[in-house]
């Protein structure tokens, strides 16, 4: 008796157990469903009607060299018209840096880095490079957008433990892990990185002298799904640097004084080597965002606060510095923004679609400056005593701006896409405009797309790049510039036009041509000027910038090919802002023709291609390889400022991950082991030669580069 009612209530509890499971199991279910409808409402609140777009979803990142261990920037250069620079920078159809960064549809603001890279593959689930006539939407930095899809619980379950690393000391651990509990769901990564490779060698050789660098990434997501129409998130992270910048042996040393010949310090001023000095740079950055989402029928709506504090200090080699450069200068500068953005749609007709929001930042950047400088008679004898200079400024300033557009599908094959945006910037600079946004797609046959629009851009000059330096407290020292001209920096004024036509020639097979043009009043461009890399921004008083670009992709199951080059120019005429960087023969001829930029690449090109090979298995292999061209960027010539180019360039890279499938008694998960192999070839090639307008010290591109790691899933 006593057993059979042991085994009824078995029998009651497995029932109630496997109900409850069920509903469990209906409940995720539900709650997966309605993450992705709101991740989708999200995208619809920006789309690139009309704009050029490349994406690389999950399986394109993985193919790239380095993987999710490396920085964006290797993965954005296999897009069309991006041309690479030292420092990691990148240049998109001509611009210097004029690039947004967002993640899930919120822009992140700008913020110090030079050398660091904020944001990692290993952030993004999925990413899209935008650029051409960009929807109303976007404002401030409009070259390109870049749109990361942040990695997050349900599309990324489960952890992964990862070591990588290779030549030049090179190491880099990291975890990752995400999951769901009920309505949340959360995604967390972090990632150390120490290497002899921070910055690029201004020399050719395989290993550059005091390059050591250490690196700290983190990032995570967080979000709560109030009911099916309400969801709020919180996205945070942090990227930290510390950079030895490297030397460059056999530099004549400028201020060779009686100073140097005496007993003491100035002995050891004397013999100081260019290859053994100590000049170290810290980069440090935090954000965070909290959005708040609704998605209704026919109306949805993101609204997000931002934060974003970034700070970077030089540390100079005293005796070095003021040797070389008749200046030892110790700098910091920080910038703190806050701001709050808002993206809204509404469907109000079968073929309109009203979109409408506003962003706005508030900032404080800070500069302070310690310099160590000789004095100079009006003779120009120099001084033998060193004379300290402090200097520092503090500047609050606000960024804002609003937009209107209308989506309206006047045929099924035939969009057009208008509205108008105000932007407004208080800083250094005041400066507003109400710019028009226009573009028209029509797809006239299966697969064919032709594109053409119209915009007009205001773009404020970079306010962390901005100061009011006293010029006046340097003069008759060795640091006193060529002139002391110091007009503000104003903001940029672009007529922008685009056409373009994308084709689908076979399944799996595309083709793209596109073409832009841009007229710029006060063109802004960036230049690093003396030791500290600390970049600074002036203004050309016109600018031109055009260019073609063209594009193929392939994919069919395993297989993935494409290929992309483009043809670019970018002009400036007559600097007429910070006017005290530049050599006044250098300003004379700028005011009376048009010279290149100095980031102005003629020719870019890149290419790729992956295969999975038993891709039906559970040990897949996957090959891939990809290759960059660049026929050069801007030096000087004998008689312009970057009158000529340094010698063109390629490179090609390798990849191979294999993944093995584990027993569960190993916890069966999955294995990755990786190699990857960096300019196979070992091209040795020049970015910068150290001359041009703001180009600092040589720069050359990295050596074969020879790295593995393995990865733990689970």
């Amino acid at each position: 008796m006593k057993v059979g009612r042991l085994w009824r209530w078995l029998f009651i509890g497995v029932c109630l157990l496997g109900g409850a499971s069920s509903a469990w199991a209906d409940n995720v279910e539900k709650i997966r469903v309605t993450a992705k409808r709101l991740d989708q409402a999200r995208e619809a609140l920006q789309p690139s009607i009309g704009a050029t777009q490349t994406h690389f979803s999950r399986q394109a990142i993985e193919a790239n060299p380095g993987g999710d261990n490396a920085g964006m920037n290797s993965l954005l250069l296999q897009a069309p018209g991006v041309a690479q620079d030292s420092y990691g920078q990148l240049h998109i159809r001509g611009d210097h840096n004029n690039v947004q960064y967002r993640l899930d549809g919120v822009a992140l603001p700008e913020g110090m880095s030079v050398f660091s890279q904020v944001l990692m593959n290993r952030f993004a689930h999925d990413l899209s490079l935008t650029t051409g006539v960009l929807p109303a939407q976007y404002g401030f930095r409009q070259a390109g957008v870049i749109d990361i899809t942040t990695k997050n619980g349900f599309t990324d379950k489960g952890g992964i433990l990862s070591v990588y690393g290779g030549s030049r000391d090179y190491g880099q651990p990291s975890v990752q892990y995400g999951g769901h509990w009920g309505k949340w769901d959360g995604f967390i990564t972090a990632d150390a990185v120490h290497n002899r490779v921070g910055i690029e060698n201004p020399t050719p050789s395989y290993n550059a002298l005091h390059d050591l660098s250490t690196q700290y990434h983190m990032m995570a997501h967080l979000r709560y799904t109030v009911r099916p129409q309400t969801r709020i998130s919180l996205t945070a992270g942090v990227a930290n640097g510390w950079y030895q910048l490297p030397n460059n042996p056999g530099q004549q040393r400028q201020f060779a004084t009686p100073l140097f010949k005496n007993q003491g310090p100035s002995a050891q001023a004397a013999n100081v080597d260019s290859s053994r000095l100590d000049e170290r740079q810290q980069e440090l950055t935090d954000f965070a965002m909290l959005s708040w989402q609704e998605n209704h029928d026919n109306f949805s709506m993101q609204t997000s606060a931002i934060l974003r504090y970034s700070s970077l200090r030089y540390s100079p080699d005293e005796v070095g510095d003021l040797v070389y450069n008749g200046i030892a200068q110790r700098a910091a500068r920080s910038v703190f923004s806050s701001g709050v953005q808002n993206d809204t749609t509404w469907k109000i007709a079968k073929n309109h679609t009203l979109r409408g929001g506003f962003q706005a930042y508030g900032e404080r950047v800070i500069n302070k400056t310690d310099s160590l400088v000789y004095p100079v008679t009006e003779g120009g004898q120099v001084g033998s005593t060193p004379e300290r200079i402090h200097d520092g400024s503090g500047k609050s300033g606000a960024l804002y701006g609003a937009y209107l557009q209308d989506e309206w599908r006047i045929t099924p094959s035939l969009t057009l896409n208008g509205g108008f945006r105000f932007d407004g910037v208080e800083q250094y600079t005041h400066a507003h405009q109400l710019s028009p946004r226009i573009t028209l797609v029509w797809t006239p046959w299966k697969g064919g797309r032709f594109h053409i629009g119209y915009a007009r851009y205001l773009t404020p000059p970079p306010f962390e790049n901005l100061g009011s330096s006293s010029l006046y407290k340097f003069a008759n020292t060795s640091a006193a510039p060529a002139n002391f001209g110091n007009s503000a920096v104003k903001a940029e004024r672009d007529n922008y036009y685009d056409v373009g036509f994308m084709q689908k020639l076979l399944p799996g097979w595309h083709v793209g041509i596109d073409a832009y043009l841009k007229r710029a009043k006060n063109l802004l461009d960036e230049g690093q000027f003396g030791a500290p890399v600390m970049l600074a921004s002036y203004n050309y008083r016109k600018g031109k910038v055009h260019g073609y670009e063209f594009t193929t992709d392939y994919t069919n199951g395993p297989l993935t090919l494409y290929g992309n080059f483009a043809w670019s120019r970018a002009m400036g005429k007559d600097i007429n802002s910070a006017q005290w960087n530049f050599d006044p023969d250098d300003l004379a001829t700028m005011r009376k023709q048009w010279v290149h930029l100095d980031h102005d690449q003629r020719w870019t090109a890149s290419a790729g291609a992956a295969y999975r090979f038993f891709h039906r298995t559970t040990h897949p292999l996957q090959l891939s390889g990809s290759m960059v061209y660049g026929s050069g960027l801007r030096k000087d010539s004998a008689t312009t400022p970057n009158g000529a180019t340094v010698p063109q360039y390629v490179t090609f890279n390798l990849s191979a991950v294999q993944s093995v499938k584990t027993p569960l008694w190993m916890g069966g998960g999955v294995m990755r082991f990786r190699l990857d192999v960096v300019n196979l070839f070992d091209r040795h090639y020049e970015l910068r030669d150290g001359t041009g307008i703001g180009v600092g010290a040589p720069q050359y591109g990295l050596r074969r580069t020879v790295m593995g790691g393995v990865s733990y899933q689970f």
